[in-house]
């Protein structure tokens, strides 16, 4: 009982997206805010770290950018539990192209479905698309949620394994972490429609029914206290029965600042500080942040077609 009463610190970190210099996008600025937010993290000193997914830049595409950052997370003194982004394995599915497509040199949503080929590969390197551990009597869990409504076989695993969780018993804290909020205004907002010019970002940032209403239930059956995810890389609290939903800020570069009235979209991560069996988060801004310098990089935002994409500068590095 002594060891769960007392103080004690995990944290919380996401998009981080450094990039490589072996790639074809690449911005030292994204790799230089991780450094800084590792010697921070290290500084608290946390019993160990949650990773909310876009670990990379381009892993759906490059192994290698796995690898690295697989050596930056096995240096670290403590335990790291990661899901993957959509960066890491491919966004969420849809069976119907948006219309935000800029050029013909960027992939269409389609194009950009998860699959099993890219989940496996994100696994070979971070192990299980979802898991749960209980760490001085708080249930911790994740899950890499862009299979949620994809149909495909990891889909139907996990709501396979979330069903046997939902048997066991209920701690008094069980913190989740996801890449997708399930919602930006409430938990029964409708789908946003993906070809409406105005909603396609709230298309993009969210998790769809009938998915989320049965992730949601699933959150509720396993006593769920507070549900971390990240993907907008802007930070912001929601409420619902009893539920904190805090979306998380983003350690690469912030985003999507208009939202809301009260979001902040500056670079950071979360402090997750647990007394008494009572869990609380506070923002931790990184130190000295790095502004991308378009000079010092190289490749385009967005999601280029993987066969446009010129090497020859990654190749110089």
């Amino acid at each position: 009982m002594r060891k769960i009463m007392e103080k004690w610190k995990f944290v919380y970190a996401g998009d981080i997206q450094p990039g490589s210099p072996r790639s074809y996008r690449y911005h030292p600025a994204l790799m230089e805010n991780w450094q800084q937010a590792k010697k921070q993290i290290l500084g608290i000193k946390p019993e160990f770290l949650l990773v909310g997914g876009d670990i990379t830049r381009d892993g759906s595409i490059h192994d290698f950018e796995f690898e690295e950052m697989k050596k930056e997370f096995d240096s670290l003194p403590f335990p790291v539990h990661p899901v993957a982004g959509n960066m890491d394995t491919g966004n969420k599915h849809t069976k119907v192209q948006g219309r935000h497509r800029k050029s013909e040199t960027q992939c269409d949503d389609i194009d950009l479905n998860v699959t099993s080929e890219q989940l496996s590969g994100f696994s070979k390197f971070f192990g299980p698309l979802w898991w749960s551990f209980v760490h001085r009597g708080i249930r911790f869990s994740g899950v890499t949620d862009m299979i949620i409504n994809s149909g495909l076989p990891e889909e139907k695993k996990f709501w396979e394994w979330a069903g046997k969780l939902a048997s066991l018993p209920v701690c008094s804290n069980h913190v989740w972490i996801t890449h997708y909020p399930p919602f930006v205004e409430s938990p029964d907002e409708l789908n946003w429609d993906i070809n409406d010019s105005e909603n396609y970002t709230n298309w993009y940032f969210t998790i769809d029914n009938p998915g989320r209403k049965r992730l949601l239930d699933l959150f509720r059956d396993t006593g769920t206290t507070l549900v971390i995810s990240g993907h907008v890389h802007c930070h912001k609290i929601l409420n619902s029965e009893g539920i904190k939903f805090e979306i998380a800020p983003a350690v690469a570069f912030g985003q999507w600042e208009d939202r809301w009235p009260d979001g902040d979209s500056s670079v950071g991560f979360l402090l997750g500080e647990v007394e008494g069996g009572k869990v609380e988060t506070k923002f931790v801004p990184i130190e000295h942040p790095c502004e991308i310098d378009p000079a010092a990089g190289y490749g385009p935002g967005g999601h280029p077609l993987p066969e446009l994409r010129d090497y020859s500068k990654a190749r110089k590095k």
